[in-house]
């Protein structure tokens, strides 16, 4: 199993490859025991959004790691993949703005690209 860092770098990287939009990192150790990262980002459409989960997934699985569960790649308007220690919601803008995780979860929120924040061992 890899661990959280090395699992945040595989999906950040994973992301940003497929041009996801506002990606962002948010540590919920302190709110929650379900998880420790929650990953949000934004696909342009449909199309995007199901790619963005595609490609995650299969980033994921040739890394040696597999996905707990993915919801939503019918209808691609939130697609959720479960990766244990770090949980991907990846959105069409209207629905990430309406349910504005970020805000939920806000406690220790980070942008992708700001790395300097060390997520400790």
């Amino acid at each position: 199993m890899m661990d959280t860092q090395a699992l945040r770098h595989l999906v950040v990287s994973s992301l940003e490859d497929m041009k996801a939009v506002d990606l962002r990192v948010i540590d919920v150790r302190e709110v929650t025991t379900v998880t420790d990262l929650m990953v949000v980002a934004s696909g342009n459409s449909n199309r995007h959004v199901r790619s963005l989960a595609d490609h995650l997934v299969k980033s994921v699985k040739q890394a040696g790691a597999a996905p707990l569960g993915v919801e939503g790649a019918d209808q691609a308007e939130w697609v959720l993949v479960d990766l244990a220690d770090v949980v991907v919601h990846i959105m069409r803008p209207q629905v990430r703005e309406f349910y504005n995780l970020e805000k939920l979860w806000s406690l220790g929120e980070e942008h992708a690209d700001d790395e300097s924040p060390s997520l400790p061992s």
